[in-house]
């Protein structure tokens, strides 16, 4: 397949947006992203999985069939967390999807140290159900270099972690920053909200559409990273990261 697309309207006509939610959730919770996102002209469909019932790789099997059965031309993605595991099993699996471009919400594509706290409990270890299958453990697949994938990460520390343990900081008080760091990503942008904070966030939303819109973040305040082993990297400016 062809290089990434770098520029693209903001929202085709003929596009749709799909939004996948992350563990122990419903998508109910993405209603208000998805809201801001068809305001901004993207037809909106959520995929809802079992996202402890079915380890990563077979929720995206089903995520593939959700996405053919759309039936257009052109397909973007916004996962959050869990979600956005799928998506790298979805990605790797069926290479001959839609174009489009994904950007992911503090997902530990390099895996959880708050879920290797829970597993290591065999009381907690239940909460996570089949999720730990070559998912919030590590061991997920390579993000694709024919697809543009940014990753939105958060440092506001309030969540699960904060509550059971295992969490590194600086992180969004369930997903340390460095677990959301891997090689593949077009862009990665820290900002001031909390994991599930961010699915309310105007600023989260915000910089969603500066992605599909744009492939990369960029809030125009500070220097654009720049591009290293195939992933752009978040560049220091007079000793601050990008916000």
């Amino acid at each position: 397949m062809g290089r990434p697309e770098a520029h693209s309207p903001a929202a085709d006509p003929g596009d749709m947006l799909v939004l996948v939610h992350g563990i122990w959730m419903t998508g109910l919770e993405l209603m208000p992203l998805a809201g801001r996102l068809r305001v901004a002209g993207y037809r909106c469909r959520i995929f809802r999985y079992a996202s402890l019932r079915r380890p990563p790789r077979r929720n995206a099997a089903a995520l593939a069939g959700f996405v053919q059965r759309l039936g257009v031309g052109r397909v973007h993605f916004v996962a959050h967390s869990l979600g956005g595991i799928v998506l790298a099993y979805l990605f790797s699996g069926w290479p001959r999807l839609p174009p489009g471009r994904a950007v992911l919400l503090g997902t530990p594509l390099a895996g959880s140290g708050v879920a290797r706290h829970l597993v290591a409990s065999p009381r907690l270890r239940p909460l996570l159900g089949r999720s730990v299958e070559q998912g919030l453990l590590g061991g997920a697949p390579a993000l694709p270099r024919d697809r543009l994938v940014g990753l939105v990460a958060g440092r506001v520390g309030l969540g699960v972690g904060s509550l059971v343990g295992g969490l590194e900081r600086p992180g969004d008080g369930t997903v340390a920053l460095r677990e959301t760091r891997v090689e593949g990503l077009a862009d990665w942008i820290s900002l001031p909200v909390s994991h599930f904070g961010m699915l309310w966030s105007s600023r989260v939303s915000a910089a969603v559409l500066q992605f599909l819109t744009r492939g990369h973040f960029d809030d125009g305040r500070v220097a654009r990273g720049r591009r290293t082993g195939g992933a752009r990297h978040t560049a220091l400016f007079w000793g601050r990261r990008r916000e």
